[in-house]
C-alpha cells in the first residue's frame, strides 16, 4: 500500500468520491478513505447512496406505483383486479439499485486511478506542508499516510434524542425505516421534515396509518408559506396525519408496541404504534475524524469551520458537505468537493449558495430555490409574486396530476427573479428552471418572453411569471395588468 499521496479524501460519499475523481482528473495521486460496510460488503456512496437518497426514492417510486395501480387506474379505463404488494420484492429491488450504483462508483474510482482505502481515516496533523493521516483498515491494520492536501468529507448521521432511543426494531431511525418487512398497521414519525414526510409517505401508501409529530409551530417553516400551506393540504388529503406544535416527551416499547407520550400546549396525550421512526435531523459525523491537536477549528455547533471556498484554518486542508455550514444536501457536497479540488489546483471555482435547490420527494414533490416571499421581504425587497395552479395546466390534468402550484418571487423595482417555488408533479425538475434563471440574473420579463412548449407542465412557470404582472392567460388575475 502506498503511504504518500498528493491528495487524501476522508469520506467516500457523494462529495468525497467526486472530489477524489476530480483530483485524479487534474493529475493528483489520490486516495479516498471510506469505512462504510453495507449489508456485509465495503461500500462507497455514503449515506445518500446506501441508506438515504437513492433507496428512499426507490421505495417512494414502488409505493407510488402500487397506490396508482390500486386506486387510480380505474379512471383511465384500466381494470387491474386485486392488487397486492410483495414488500420483500420491493426491498430486493431497492437493494439491487443500491448495489449497482455503489459498484459503479467503485468502478469510477478505479478507472480514474484513485486508491480506495477501506477503513477509517483520522487527520493526525494538518499544520505542516505534509499532512499526516492515520489509516485504520477494516482488517485491523494501521498505518500513517502523508499528503500535500486533505479533504474532510465524513458526512453526517441521524440525530438521536433521549426521549425516543432507537432499538433497531420497534423504534428506528431513517435507516431502519427502509427495512420494514411489512407495512406497520400503526406508524408514528417524529419530525415533519424531508425524511419524515418521505418515509411516512412510503408506508402510508402501503397501508399504514401514519401520524407525523412536528415540534415546530409551523409546517415546513423553511418553505414559502403558500407552498407549505398547499403541501400540507395535499398530504393530509392523502392520509398523513401531520400534527404541528406537538412535542414528543417519551417513547417506550411495552409488550411489543411503542407507547408515545406527547405534549400539546401543556396537555399530555398518549398513543400506541406498531413502529416509530425518529427523524429529527442529522449531525456532522466527526468521530475518529480529527485527532486531538490536529489543528482544525470547529464552530460552536461542532461543524468544521470553513470559508466560502471550504478552506479550513489550515493551509491545504478543506472540509465539505455535511461537516460544514449550509444545508445537508448531497448535491451541495458534490459541488463543494469539486470546488475544493479545483481551488487546490489553482483555479477560481466557486459554489453559488444562493441557488442550492431543496426537494422533498413526496407525491406530489415539493421544491424551491432562492428566496421565499417572506425572506425577500425580510431582506428589504419590494416584492412582487406570481402563482399558477396546476389545476389549469393541460399536461398536468392529462397525467392525472392537476394539483399544486408554481410560484415566482421577484424584486418589484428591478424585475429580477429572486426565487421559484413549487408543489406538484415534477417540482424537483421544474425549479431547476428557476435555478438557471437565478444563475444568469434573469428578470421576470425574461421568463415572460420565452416560448414554453405546449402541452407541458413547464408552461406553469411561464404562466406564473406572467401572473407576477397580472398577465396570466389561463387564470383570472386580480392584479393590475402591466
Amino acid at each position: 500500500m502506498k503511504t504518500s499521496y498528493d491528495l487524501v479524501v476522508i469520506g467516500g460519499g457523494p462529495g468525497g468520491y467526486e472530489a477524489a475523481i476530480r483530483g485524479a482528473q487534474l493529475g493528483f495521486s489520490v486516495a479516498c478513505i471510506e469505512k462504510r460496510v453495507h449489508k456485509g460488503e465495503p461500500a462507497l456512496g455514503g449515506t445518500c447512496l446506501n441508506v438515504g437518497c437513492i433507496p428512499s426514492k426507490a421505495l417512494l417510486d414502488s409505493s407510488h406505483r402500487y397506490e396508482a395501480a390500486k386506486h387510480e387506474m380505474a379512471e383511465h379505463g384500466i381494470t387491474t383486479g386485486d392488487v397486492s404488494i410483495d414488500v420483500a420484492k420491493m426491498l430486493e429491488r431497492k437493494d439491487n439499485i443500491v448495489k449497482g450504483l455503489t459498484a459503479g462508483v467503485a468502478g469510477l474510482l478505479k478507472g480514474n486511478g484513485v486508491d480506495w482505502l477501506q477503513g477509517t481515516g483520522t487527520l493526525l496533523d494538518g499544520k505542516g506542508a505534509e499532512k499526516k493521516v492515520k489509516f485504520a483498515a477494516l482488517t485491523g491494520e494501521e498505518s500513517e499516510i502523508t499528503a500535500k492536501y486533505v479533504i474532510l468529507a465524513a458526512g453526517s448521521v441521524p440525530i438521536e434524542i433521549p426521549v425516543a432511543k432507537t432499538d433497531g426494531e420497534y423504534i428506528v431511525d431513517s435507516t431502519g425505516a427502509l427495512e420494514f418487512s411489512e407495512a406497520p398497521k400503526r406508524l408514528g414519525v417524529i419530525g415533519a421534515g424531508v425524511i419524515g414526510l418521505e418515509l411516512g409517505s412510503v408506508w402510508r401508501r402501503l397501508g399504514s396509518q401514519v401520524v407525523v409529530y412536528e415540534a415546530m409551530p409551523e409546517f415546513l417553516a423553511a418553505a414559502d408559506k403558500d407552498i407549505s400551506k398547499e403541501a400540507a393540504k395535499l398530504l393530509k388529503k392523502q392520509g398523513l396525519d401531520i400534527r404541528v406544535n406537538t412535542k414528543v416527551t417519551n417513547a417506550e416499547v411495552v409488550n411489543g408496541e411503542v407507547v408515545v407520550t406527547t405534549d400539546v400546549n401543556g396537555e399530555t396525550k398518549t398513543e400506541v404504534f406498531d413502529r416509530l421512526i425518529v427523524c429529527v435531523g442529522r449531525r456532522a459525523y466527526s468521530e475518529q475524524l480529527l485527532a486531538e491537536g490536529c489543528g482544525i477549528t470547529l464552530t460552536e455547533r461542532g461543524l468544521v469551520d470553513v470559508d466560502e471556498q471550504c478552506k479550513t484554518n489550515l493551509d491545504g486542508v478543506y472540509a465539505i458537505g455535511d461537516l460544514v455550514r449550509g444545508p445537508m444536501l448531497a448535491h451541495k457536497a458534490m459541488e463543494e468537493g469539486m470546488m475544493a479540488v479545483e481551488r487546490i489546483h489553482g483555479e477560481k471555482a466557486q459554489v453559488n449558495y444562493d441557488t442550492i435547490i431543496s426537494v422533498i420527494y413526496t407525491h406530489p414533490e415539493i421544491a424551491w430555490v432562492g428566496l421565499t416571499e417572506e425572506q425577500a421581504k425580510a431582506q428589504g425587497y419590494e416584492v412582487k409574486t406570481g402563482s399558477f395552479n396546476l389545476a389549469a395546466n393541460g399536461r398536468a390534468l392529462a397525467q392525472g396530476e392537476g394539483v399544486g402550484l408554481i410560484k415566482v418571487v421577484a424584486d418589484e423595482k428591478t424585475d429580477r427573479l429572486l426565487g421559484m417555488h413549487a408543489v406538484g408533479v415534477g417540482a424537483g425538475d421544474i425549479v431547476h428552471q428557476g435555478m438557471i434563471a437565478l444563475e444568469f440574473v434573469s428578470s421576470i420579463e425574461d421568463l415572460q418572453l420565452m416560448t414554453f412548449a405546449h402541452p407541458t407542465v413547464s408552461e406553469a412557470v411561464h404562466e406564473a411569471a406572467l401572473a407576477a404582472d397580472g398577465r396570466a392567460i389561463h387564470a383570472i388575475s386580480r392584479k393590475k395588468r402591466k
